[in-house]
């Protein structure tokens, strides 16, 4: 018994030495700053490759990112249980959450979210559905309506996705346009429209990663190389004014049309029609809160950028911090329309602070979405993907000079697609364009710029787990999943055209050439497309 007691404490005692010391390892290798063997490797995109092909196969998309997520955890620690953890929800998750900017955007979202609520219940929306019902009389002109307010609301991607939502939901249910549908219009307007407005939180951004030029100079003689951002306008209406549709998005059509506006059994927000007031309300309560958060968020931007110490306007809005501007905006907005509500009497203010938590439930998905969005990227972060895309593309610098253009918008698509960041992607490639070019081939150098900007935009806008993507299915509540796979094809048609036209623009250069002949493509491959799938 004492030699079996003896045997077990010299267990415990060089069981303790043996933690002891790994912790002591552990310790300094924290200290040394860790990198993990997968560091700016192919492994540091598989995370976000197996998230949305999981995805899109399950249709399940807050299962298919946690595995997505665990799987960069396990990546990252090599394999470590306790490693994996921590940094999962640690410098993950809770890092992603404790970022000031992330907080900033959340906190615009659900008052985004509230204000609508708010709207709903005021009757506004009812009431702007009513008057749009007397002049907009058919399913075409609901849809061109929707694409015009997203052109008009330019100064941010997410702003643009939820009120542009908010706005033309009653109007396109009426005229059975499908929520699919409507998402894509959203979104197709979203960071396409803000990628080519010079006064955007887009157009800040990209200027900022411009160093030693002028940045802004640059991003406005940029815009017309942004093939994909100008085709998909292109695309969109040319898809609106001849009545078709391709892909899956057109099921969900023939079925709008039939009454079944969703498709699928999952119909997210279906009853929130309960809460809209039709007795009372006019156009005005619906139209004074956008007016008012338009001005606000503008106000708020600026603000961040120095406007009010003496900056110019432009100069301000390039330096702008969109997260907090918007919030800002947001939150004097909501103050001033429960004011308005009350003054004139068709929103009490209990009945407003009823919609706090209404529209905070709301945005509950989208949140969601959009932590476990971030946490991935934050993976890939720690995973060295920058540096690994950084590394190909200084590879493929040297030769094949004037495919450039077409090999870094196929770049941007991909990696803004596996990451689902744009400005990412910016921050990844227009530093590397502007290094190759720089002092030596000027025209290059803008081209190869609005190559990087239209590939960034055009894998934003394809990808499941891009912010932009997830707002426009929160704008038009619509399932997320189904959101992506219905606009799938269009983007890739749009991305197809857009990479002829990088490759023509590479040997040509000009602008006023290769932009009518993006044109001209784009509706040719249409008119093809729709003769072709005519009878099925």
């Amino acid at each position: 018994m004492r030699g079996k007691k003896k045997a077990l404490w010299g267990t415990l005692t060089a069981l303790c030495i043996l933690l002891c010391s790994s912790m002591t390892v552990f310790a300094a290798e924290e200290a040394a700053e860790y990198v993990p063997k997968m560091y700016a490797s192919f492994w540091a995109l598989v995370p976000p490759v197996v998230a949305i092909v999981l995805a899109l196969i399950t249709k399940e998309v807050y299962s298919s990112l946690f595995v997505g997520i665990l799987i960069g955890g396990v990546f990252w620690s090599g394999f470590n249980f306790e490693k994996t953890v921590t940094h999962v929800f640690q410098d993950g998750l809770v890092g992603v959450l404790s970022d000031g900017y992330n907080v900033g955007i959340l906190v615009f979202l659900v008052i985004l979210g509230i204000m609508v609520c708010m709207m709903n219940k005021a009757g506004g929306s009812a009431a702007f559905g009513r008057w749009a019902s007397e002049h907009i009389k058919s399913r075409a002109g609901a849809q061109l309506a929707t694409i015009a307010l997203g052109v008009l609301i330019f100064i941010d991607d997410y702003f643009n996705c939820l009120t542009v939502g908010s706005v033309m939901r009653p109007v396109t249910d009426k005229h059975n346009v499908s929520r699919a549908k409507l998402a894509y219009l959203i979104d197709a307007t979203a960071a396409p429209v803000c990628i080519i407005a010079p006064i955007s939180s887009w157009a800040a951004a990209v200027t900022g990663f411009v160093e030693g030029e002028d940045g802004f100079s640059i991003f406005i003689r940029a815009i017309p190389y942004n093939f994909y951002a100008l085709l998909t306008i292109v695309m969109m209406l040319t898809i609106v004014l001849l009545k078709f549709d391709y892909g899956p998005i057109k099921l969900h059509e023939s079925n709008a049309m039939k009454g079944d506006l969703y498709t699928t059994p999952d119909r997210p927000y279906a009853n929130a029609e309960e809460q809209v007031n039709e007795t009372k309300g006019k156009v005005i309560d619906l139209v004074f809160p956008i007016i008012v958060l338009i001005v606000s968020c503008v106000i708020g931007m600026i603000y961040t950028g120095g406007f009010f110490d003496g900056t110019g306007f432009v100069e301000a809005f390039s330096n702008s911090d969109a997260s907090v501007g918007l919030m800002f905006g947001s939150f004097f907005a909501f103050v001033i329309t429960i004011v308005f509500y009350a003054v004139r009497k068709v929103l009490k203010f209990s009945e407003s602070m009823a919609c706090v938590p209404d529209g905070f439930k709301a945005m509950v998905p989208a949140i969601l979405i959009l932590s476990f969005a971030w946490t991935l990227k934050a993976m890939t972060d720690s995973l060295g993907a920058a540096e690994y895309v950084a590394e190909i593309m200084n590879s493929a610098a040297g030769g094949l000079l004037n495919l450039l253009p077409a090999i870094i918008f196929l770049v941007g698509c991909f990696l803004a697609f596996a990451t689902g960041t744009s400005w990412g992607t910016f921050g990844i490639l227009i530093p590397i364009v502007v290094a190759v070019f720089q002092g030596t081939n000027e025209t290059m150098m803008i081209i190869s710029i609005s190559a990087c900007m239209a590939g960034a935009v055009c894998g934003d806008h394809c990808s499941p787990i891009s912010d932009t993507t997830i707002m426009a299915s929160a704008g038009a509540q619509c399932n997320h999943v189904n959101h992506v796979t219905t606009q799938l094809p269009y983007a890739i048609t749009v991305a197809a055209v857009s990479f002829v036209c990088y490759v023509i623009t590479g040997f040509v250069q000009n602008a006023f050439i290769c932009l009518p002949i993006g044109i001209v493509l784009m509706v040719g491959t249409l008119l093809v497309i729709k003769r072709v799938t005519a009878d099925r």
